[in-house]
């Protein structure tokens, strides 16, 4: 901008001091155009030839900056589905800048701004016409005259002596100096949807591919074990998670078929077999959370459990903790986890269907926790349920579940019920779903959180919530006489005397 700016300054300065002549006089404005006209004409050419001059070490770098594909591996990728790294080799002309190696060190953090930044590539190498000299790497994007160094760099150059002349030097680009995304672009047909997202767990990189990118598949997944350290195996999710498990089918797509794998979250750590059990990395967020909620000595119960997400950092905060998964496997990565954080004393593990799990342990537990005693605690009892598909049916376990008389508002247990929605108003959606199940509106006395976005038209969410007590108890049978007035119950009680008599004497 600097560069083009200029030369329209000057004449814009010129024609102010034409302008200031040709008023004074206006028989001289036949005269004045033509060589105004001539004047800046010459001007902008005598600028112009100036600028040339000094990009005449290297004329193709204002080219290369306009080149959006400087950095886009060759064109004859495309279509690709079998992955050949040789196919990626491009030679690219880059600027350097050329330094004695004595200054390299301090040179380097003042030009930070303006190195070239790319994978694999060194930004200072051997200068191969000057054995004591280096080359500094630069930003083609940036850095294309003396007129691209900031003043504070221009300041550092010259304290230590160093040409701000910038050179250029024809750089060979292979395989590894590609990012995934520039590689699956430059292969996946021109316009289409590129992957490089996915969810890390342990060394899988778990992936959900879109149809259009099948055809691909061995190849991307094979990139993102290149370009992600760790990674040894990617894999595709090739079906819902709607089976009772809550686990789904996926494809190796490349790399081993270990499946067994560490993964470290909250700084707590999970073991398991991720093709038997379900994990989703997005949720550490809201892990946390719900774990935030609970005070030491609180009660928690997690009914659909997986392999210990909420259930052992809440241990850790000497909670006491119940926990429920239907999945076999889910439920012995359940206890090995719980012993491998060493909480296992804590966590009381069970392995039910959900339902059976609430009218039953949870059922119990409750009695006794809401119980006539409860008058002299104070935890709170939780109850996640973390199935977002189905948990809101499950709601229905919970009406009329508990005996006896109610507990204080207070002390009533708190559901975190989670749902997916696909509704223009999904906070809205969720209330009124699980009000549905529940036979009571919880308009007024729910908070909904937003976990994530699963799709563009798809949301997490979590629905919190008080159990009402009418809901949780059953009702209790009026006793009449226990709760009438004496007088009325006396007299009840002397009238049915005086008809016995009657009755006895009658027969006598």
């Amino acid at each position: 901008f600097r560069i083009l700016r200029r030369p329209f300054e000057f004449s814009r300065r010129l024609l102010k001091v034409e302008s200031c002549s040709i008023t004074e006089s206006k028989s001289l404005i036949p005269l004045a155009w033509p060589s105004l006209t001539q004047k800046l004409n010459r001007t902008r050419g005598i600028y112009l030839l100036s600028q040339r001059r000094k990009f005449s070490t290297m004329p193709e770098l204002e080219t290369n900056q306009r080149n959006s594909e400087l950095f886009t591996p060759p064109s004859d990728v495309r279509g690709m589905t079998k992955l050949d790294r040789t196919a990626f080799t491009k030679t690219v002309t880059i600027p350097v800048l050329k330094v004695r190696k004595e200054v390299v060190n301090k040179l380097m953090q003042s030009l930070k701004r303006a190195t070239l930044r790319r994978p694999g590539i060194k930004r200072v190498i051997e200068d191969p016409e000057d054995e004591d000299g280096r080359l500094i790497m630069l930003d083609p994007y940036k850095m294309f005259s003396l007129d691209s160094f900031e003043e504070t760099e221009l300041s550092i150059l010259k304290q230590l002596n160093v040409n701000p002349q910038i050179s250029k030097y024809n750089l060979e680009l292979t395989y590894e100096n590609f990012k995934s995304e520039e590689i699956l672009k430059a292969v996946l047909p021109e316009g289409e949807d590129v992957t490089s997202g996915f969810s890390r767990v342990g060394h899988i990189a778990h992936l959900n591919l879109r149809d259009h990118q099948l055809p691909f598949k061995h190849l991307i997944g094979q990139v993102m074990i290149d370009k992600n350290p760790g990674i040894t195996s990617a894999v595709n999710k090739i079906n819902n998670i709607d089976n009772t498990y809550r686990n789904f089918q996926m494809e190796v797509l490349s790399g081993e078929e270990n499946m067994m794998t560490k993964v470290r979250e909250n700084n707590y750590n999970y073991e398991f077999d991720f093709s038997k059990v379900y994990w989703n990395p997005r949720l550490s967020t809201e892990h946390s959370r719900i774990t935030e909620l609970l005070k030491p000595g609180d009660v928690l119960f997690d009914v659909f459990a997986g392999v210990g997400p909420f259930v052992i950092p809440v241990a850790k905060k000497n909670c006491t903790v119940f926990a429920n998964d239907l999945n076999p496997e889910s439920h012995k990565w359940l206890l090995h986890n719980c012993k491998l954080n060493k909480v296992d004393q804590k966590v009381k593990v069970f392995n039910l269907d959900g339902k059976d799990f609430l009218q039953g342990p949870v059922r119990e537990e409750l009695m006794q926790q809401l119980g006539p005693l409860s008058k002299e605690r104070k935890r709170s009892v939780h109850i996640v349920m973390n199935l977002p598909a189905k948990a809101v049916e499950f709601l229905s376990a919970f009406k009329l579940l508990l005996d006896g008389p109610p507990c204080r508002s207070e002390l009533l247990p708190t559901v975190h019920c989670y749902s997916f929605s696909k509704d223009a108003n999904p906070a809205e959606d969720v209330r009124q779903r699980a009000g549905a199940v529940l036979g009571v509106s919880l308009e007024a006395c729910s908070s909904v959180h937003l976990v994530r976005n699963v799709a563009p038209s798809k949301e997490m969410l979590c629905i919190t919530f008080q159990i009402p007590a009418s809901i949780l108890y059953k009702k209790q049978p009026i006793n009449l006489e226990n709760h009438e007035d004496p007088p009325l119950k006396r007299q009840r009680t002397d009238k049915a005397f005086s008809e016995e008599k009657i009755q006895i004497a009658s027969k006598t």
